[in-house]
């Protein structure tokens, strides 16, 4: 009347091929009091044979009794027996007891399923908890693990249904127990069991489903193995009707070759609709998508996989958030000479689900993955030693490609010859290629007549180059290396293309995005100090500026109603065109080192282009060139700009020596409609007794409407050098001056100053370059241009006399316009 049941007998243990015997059923509890008892274990099987079930939980038959708890499978035959299910669960007024836990396998054999737990009786909860799967064979023989055994069933007025147990371990991993349905309403499902980790991690057990309300999680597919070659992670399982997520895929395993993680599972498909009520009808929200798994390490990463996608809302409900994509794998580190291992790439977002069909909002798109990292190349091998000649060193193995470009491998060290040659050192690998961004999503449809289309992404940069390597260090007798290659900058992305407008009243069109920023030229290497001095490396050139986005067609006007006193809707206005990114500056050209015979500068790099569309960006400024024994490195050349905007400067022309002459100044960037062109740059001195200066650099011509640049100077020498041309104007401008001859011995002549081009009067033109102390003259001063009609454009000014030269003489007019 008030006592606990007893616990089962053990069944007893098999012998050879026999099976071990049941385990006893556990006694019932008193009717006033107590749990029933526990079942027995099963007896274990003999060397091939399976365990024996454990026995069923005893009743638990008193007002608080809970039922008594199945008893654990007998062990399986040590050879190749599977190991007994777990017993199930008593029933109990005050709950059912858990399942038995499966009994573990020999070693090739497969471990028995859990038990099912006990049953809740009407008003009361089912088990909390179950039997897990019983722990699987070994892994070298190929067991599998258990399946978890199923929740109890809740009671039929407000109990929960039990959680599914856990798959047990094994070269495959046993699968998770499904959680069993709530029987009443507003009661939620019990939660899937947990898929077993093992080489291939077991699939997740689903969610128990709701009558009405909330319900459980599905379960998470298992983890997969963590040595040796991994199987696949499990896949998540979907989740049920109503507020439901669904669950997160398996993770791949950790080392060798790995299989990847499982797929997500979906949230469910449909949000349950609400009642009708007197206010609003309330209805469900869809479930969000399980996450993609981020994948492991791996000779290439895997890729990321997918999130899953959320569930559409019911009639008044919101759609679910779609799932983020997992993250791809690291690449491995390479081995002696051997590359390192490839970057895996991220997974997709999954899609929103739809809105309900009166009210709800969509629900919002996952996130892209991240690219996974290339992994880092191996060293090079080390050239065996040898007493004939040594052998060569390996080559270091290179980076691989992803989301951020792995360092390049040492070159390996070259062994020592007994007799012979010494080896050559092996060559440095080279720096990983930076990833490439990824395209943005783009903005969502407007819907019907009020609302806008959502704005596009913006797409991220691209990766930096790598720095290039240093040169190895030769010997005594030996050449030191070279030095490597800085990488290129990542191509900045296109920006997105704004949305069209839809409605009955024409909504805006969505701006073009802005260009991506062209990635910087890389430092060019300094040259290695030896017998003779090393040549500098050439200096990168500024990356190309995007493009502006185009303007978007502007919306059609919507036909007016019938009624006479209804105006016709405009059209809508077309969208600004983007502006252009600035163009990037020529990097310096290195310096010559010294040493037995003197290197020659390199030349400074071009200042790169300005981006078209809008209004144009500058053009780069061309950097002087470096001085050296050997005549001076030229100046860069300005860059050329879009519309509106100002060429670049030339850079200067560097210096000469004693014994050399100056180099001349690079020449203006040309600048775009209504801007300023580049001057010139400024020749180089010629420093000795006998040598001349550089040539100034011209200016470059200017669009319509511009002026044009100044003319460069001359460099001063012993013959100083000829003043560069000025720019010529566009329509209406004002060519620029011509720049001055070279001092002090005044052989240069002064530069010719720009025309004026056509339209409006003519402008006063530039003034003759001032000549030499010498020999130059001022020369002519440009023609006046066509006047606007009506009445010719005055002349230009005469130019200044030059020097010691004649005075140029004035333009003439220009004719009258017509």
């Amino acid at each position: 009347m008030l006592g606990n049941g007893g616990t089962g007998g053990v069944g007893g243990a098999g012998d050879g091929s026999g099976a071990g015997g049941a385990g006893g059923h556990g006694g019932d509890s008193g009717a006033q009091a107590g749990n029933g008892g526990a079942g027995g274990t099963g007896g274990a099987g003999g060397a091939t044979a399976t365990g024996g079930i454990g026995g069923t939980g005893g009743l638990g038959q008193s007002p608080l009794g809970i039922g008594g708890a199945g008893g654990h499978g007998g062990v399986g035959g040590a050879t190749s027996g599977d190991g007994g299910a777990g017993g199930t669960g008593g029933i109990g007024q005050a709950g059912g007891g858990a399942g038995g836990d499966g009994g573990d396998a020999g070693k090739s054999g497969n471990g028995g399923a859990g038990g099912t737990g006990g049953a809740g009786l009407p008003g009361k909860n089912g088990a909390a908890g179950v039997g897990s799967g019983g722990n699987g064979g070994d892994a070298v023989a190929g067991g599998f693990g258990g399946r978890g055994g199923n929740g109890g069933a809740g009671g039929t007025v407000s109990g929960n249904g039990g959680a599914g147990g856990t798959g047990g371990a094994g070269a495959q991993g046993g699968t998770g127990g499904n959680a069993t349905d709530s029987t009443n309403p507003n009661t939620a499902g019990g939660a899937g069991g947990k898929g077993g980790a093992g080489g291939q991690g077991g699939a997740g057990g689903n969610g128990g489903a709701a009558t009405a309300g909330t319900v459980g999680a599905a379960g998470d597919g298992g983890a997969g193995g963590a040595a040796g070659l991994g199987g696949d992670g499990g896949d998540g399982a979907n989740g049920t009707a109503g507020v439901i997520n669904g669950s997160n895929g398996g993770r791949g395993g950790d080392a060798g070759l790995i299989g990847t993680g499982g797929a997500a599972g979906t949230g469910s498909t449909v949000g349950a609709n609400g009642l009708n009520g007197a206010d609003a009808p309330n209805s469900g929200h869809g479930g969000n998508g399980g996450n993609g798994f981020d994948n492991a390490a791996n000779t290439t990463g895997a890729a990321g996989g997918s999130g899953g996608k959320g569930g559409a809302g019911g009639s008044h409900g919101d759609g679910g958030n779609g799932g983020t994509g997992g993250n791809g794998g690291t690449g491995t580190t390479g081995g002696a000479s051997i590359a390192g291992g490839t970057g895996g790439a991220g997974g997709n977002g999954g899609a929103g689900g739809a809105g309900g069909s009166v009210l709800g909002d969509a629900g919002n798109g996952g996130n892209a993955g991240s690219g996974g990292k290339g992994g880092q190349g191996g060293n090079g091998a080390v050239g065996a030693n040898s007493s004939g000649a040594n052998g060569t060193a390996g080559t270091g193995g290179n980076a691989g490609a992803g989301g951020n470009g792995g360092a390049g491998g040492n070159g390996g060290a070259a062994g020592t010859a007994t007799l012979g040659n010494n080896g050559t050192a092996g060559n440095a690998g080279n720096g990983g290629n930076g990833g490439n961004a990824g395209t943005a999503g783009a903005g969502g449809t407007g819907t019907g007549n009020r609302t806008n289309g959502g704005t596009g992404g913006n797409g991220a940069a691209g990766g930096a180059g790598g720095t290039g390597g240093t040169g190895g260090t030769g010997t005594a007798t030996t050449n030191g290396g070279a030095g490597g290659s800085g990488g290129q900058g990542g191509i900045g992305s296109t920006g997105g293309t704004g949305g069209a407008a839809t409605g009955t009243t024409g909504g805006n069109g969505g701006g073009g995005g802005t260009g991506g920023n062209g990635g910087a030229g890389g430092n060019a290497g300094a040259g290695g100090d030896g017998q003779n001095g090393g040549s500098a490396g050439v200096a990168g050139k500024g990356g190309v500026a995007g493009d502006g986005g185009a303007g978007t067609t502007g919306g059609n006007g919507q036909a007016s109603n019938t009624a006479a006193n209804r105006d016709a809707r405009n059209g809508g206005a077309g969208g600004n065109a983007g502006v252009g990114g600035a163009g990037g500056a020529g990097a310096s050209g290195g310096t010559a080192i010294g040493g037995g015979t003197n290197g020659a500068a390199s030349a400074g790099g071009d200042g790169g282009a300005g981006g078209k569309g809008g209004a144009g960006g500058a053009g780069g400024t061309g950097n002087q060139g470096s001085s050296g024994s050997q005549p001076g490195g030229l100046g860069g050349n300005g860059g050329a700009s879009g519309a509106g905007g100002n060429g670049g400067a030339g850079g200067a022309g560097g210096n000469g020596t004693t014994t050399t002459a100056g180099a001349a100044g690079g020449n203006g960037g040309q600048a775009g409609a209504g801007g300023t062109s580049g001057g010139g740059g400024k020749g180089g001195n010629g420093l000795g007794t006998n040598q001349n200066g550089g040539q100034g650099g011209n200016a470059g011509t200017a669009g319509s409407g511009g002026i044009g640049g100044v003319g460069g100077d001359g460099g001063d020498g012993n013959g100083g050098g000829n003043g560069g041309n000025a720019g010529n104007s566009g329509n209406g401008g004002q060519g620029g001056a011509g720049g001055g001859g070279g001092t002090p011995t005044g052989t240069g002549i002064g530069g010719t100053a720009g025309n004026g081009a056509n339209g409006g009067a003519g402008g006063n033109h530039a003034t003759g370059g001032t000549g030499g102390t010498g020999l130059g003259g001022g020369l002519d001063g440009g023609n006046g241009a066509n006047g606007i009609p009506g009445t010719g454009g005055g002349g230009g000014a005469a130019g200044t006399p030059g020097t010691g030269g004649a005075a140029g003489t004035a333009g003439i007019n220009g004719p009258n316009g017509t």
